[in-house]
């Protein structure tokens, strides 16, 4: 009976590992999206319930006497104001110009540039293959642990104990490679992402500039506008035309450890030294292992 009741601890504790694991990366997977918000976790039942009972009101306190050392250090302390100078009033300048306004959609933008689709494409199948394998992985524990179960009663208290360690070891081995692996995703997104932000800030002031607008809003928060005054498709158009793709680090690389290395290949390598440069300096650096 023992025996059986530790394993059956032993199985829930393994399944709470599981859990966790494929739920952290159903997470990823979900916030994969270029500029999406994060939407809003949605409360348990049980939290709604205790959120709807009255709190307890406090009880009131007796006001201290007027004349005891505690009401008087409540009594806010007068502090000294010492003279400032006085500011001057300063020489009239040139006014500022008058507004040219544009408006552009970063979202749009984002989704019709052939770099963004590129990186997304490439880390979504990504995300996918870890989930699979994290999966994967889940089945196998389960496995285990119906067969340590199935063979409690022929095994020994020490053989039991040595097959749970073996087991155990082998969930946290697990949980810290799939952590890894979603970390090393997460960043190589951000290494792509990081190239077309910086690209389309400069892309979008090049294009107001040749239309002589020295302001631009989001569209998204302009409740009125002309077409004219949208320069989304203008920067999209110019933004595939001077950035069609991005330098992703490869699966196996870690950005961490490439960004330390100095071979960190950009934009100017690729149109200098071709394809091969930014792929012999991704594979030449392996992921580390990071807890």
């Amino acid at each position: 009976m023992l025996r059986n009741s530790g394993v059956r601890l032993f199985a829930a504790a393994v399944a709470l590992g599981c859990g966790s694991l494929v739920g952290s990366v159903a997470h990823a997977q979900n916030n994969s999206g270029w500029f999406v918000p994060k939407a809003s976790q949605q409360q348990p039942e049980h939290a709604a319930a205790h959120a709807a009972q009255p709190a307890p009101q406090p009880v009131p306190l007796p006001a201290p006497p007027a004349d005891s050392e505690e009401a008087q250090s409540q009594t806010p302390p007068v502090l000294p104001l010492p003279q400032i100078p006085n500011s001057p009033d300063l020489p009239k300048g040139a006014p500022p110009p008058a507004p040219i306004i544009g408006v552009i959609s970063v979202p749009d933008v984002m989704r019709l540039s052939t770099a963004a689709q590129q990186a997304e494409r490439v880390l979504g199948a990504r995300r996918d293959e870890l989930a699979r394998d994290a999966q994967k992985e889940q089945a196998s524990w389960r496995d285990e642990q119906q067969k340590l179960q199935g063979q409690a009663r022929t095994m020994s208290s020490d053989q039991i104990q040595a097959s749970e360690r073996k087991l155990q070891e082998r969930v946290i081995a697990a949980q810290k490679n799939f952590r890894n692996r979603n970390r090393i995703i997460q960043e190589a997104a951000q290494v792509s992402l990081g190239q077309i932000e910086r690209e389309l800030v400069q892309i979008i002031r090049q294009v107001a500039a040749s239309r002589s607008m020295n302001l631009v809003l989001h569209r998204e928060q302009v409740a009125l506008s002309q077409d004219n005054l949208d320069i989304t498709q203008q920067v999209a158009t110019q933004l595939n035309s001077i950035l069609p793709s991005v330098f992703i680090p490869a699966a196996n690389v870690d950005p961490e450890v490439l960004a330390k290395s100095g071979t960190m290949p950009t934009t100017a390598d690729a149109e200098q030294g071709g394809a091969s440069a930014p792929a012999a300096a991704a594979t030449a650096v392996a992921p580390k292992a990071k807890h």
